[in-house]
């Protein structure tokens, strides 16, 4: 009987002919495409998956339905089940109660450990336990038990170092690119290589959709991102988020600070990707239509 059993799903990468060989167990994701349900490796391959984010598909996401997580634990959690029946089976109670039940007082169960990995670019605001999720009387709180969820957020994990190199760099590359800390990206990662499927993974957590199309693109070519290149695509991507704020703001706003904002952040983004002052004036300029003169104070005044 197997004392640990690792269950997860789909998200994890893991394609169900490697979880056989793993010995680990993999619920697969549903996945909602233009509207049609597909299940993640089983009616839906990961080749499928991509080209249909590469077409720019309109994907929606769910958590494996309630019943088939229901119906795997009860396949799975047998282990009181087995236990019962080797004590039958060996016939050694030593009451009539431990006969009854199936179950001695020496032996013992295993526990369920449930890890939650969360990837959105905002803090988690969720509950952390069953008595967040509770209204509970002060008189009776004491008398409620508890569970903890063991939560692990990507924008702020910097304190935990994995024994996978692969997953040390999803989680850092994912991180820093939440805060925005493209100069860090550059230190760090520029003179990489990295696996296509990696680039994939970030792209998918960050919401990247152009580190994603690199990502498909090298995969084509051989299967590694060069990190000078997606590194590029990021600043790109950086820029025109720095303008869409800009644009945004100001049209919600209707005020002359949305503009301001606009281009701070697209100075901002410019200097943190090492983009001259020059071609960041003449970037402010095309956007913001402003005069040389102007866009030259601005760059000035916010590098």
């Amino acid at each position: 009987m197997s004392r640990v059993i690792v269950v997860t799903d789909s998200n994890s990468g893991i394609t169900q002919s490697e979880a056989k060989e793993l010995g680990v167990v993999v619920m697969p994701m549903p996945f909602y495409i233009n509207g049609q349900m597909f299940y993640e490796d089983i009616d839906l391959t990961q080749e499928q998956f991509y080209q249909k984010l590469k077409e720019g598909g309109e994907i929606k996401t769910s958590m494996p339905l309630v019943g088939d997580v229901t119906d795997k634990w009860d396949e799975l959690l047998k282990e009181y089940d087995e236990i019962a029946a080797v004590n039958k089976k060996n016939g050694d109670f030593h009451s009539a109660d431990e006969f009854l039940s199936g179950f001695k007082k020496t032996d013992r169960l295993h526990p369920v450990i449930s890890l939650c990995v969360y990837y959105g670019e905002s803090e988690w605001d969720g509950p952390f336990s069953l008595k967040d999720m509770l209204e509970i009387p002060e008189k009776i709180e004491s008398l409620v038990s508890d569970y903890r969820m063991n939560l692990v957020q990507v924008r702020s994990s910097g304190e935990l170092c994995f024994s996978d190199p692969d997953v040390n760099m999803v989680f850092d590359v994912s991180r820093l690119i939440y805060a925005r800390d493209y100069t860090k990206i550059n230190e760090v990662y520029r003179d990489h290589n990295i696996p296509a499927d990696l680039g994939l993974v970030i792209g998918a957590i960050t919401e990247s959709q152009k580190l994603i199309d690199h990502a498909l693109e090298s995969e084509q070519k051989g299967g590694q991102i060069n990190m000078c290149n997606a590194l590029e695509e990021l600043r790109q991507e950086g820029v025109e988020e720095g303008r869409q704020e800009g644009r945004q703001e100001g049209r919600q706003e209707g005020r002359w600070e949305g503009i301001l904002e606009g281009i701070r952040a697209t100075v901002r983004t410019c200097r943190n990707f090492n983009i001259s002052e020059t071609d960041t004036v003449r970037n402010i300029m095309n956007e913001f239509s402003l005069s040389q003169e102007e866009a030259v104070n601005y760059v000035k005044k916010y590098w």
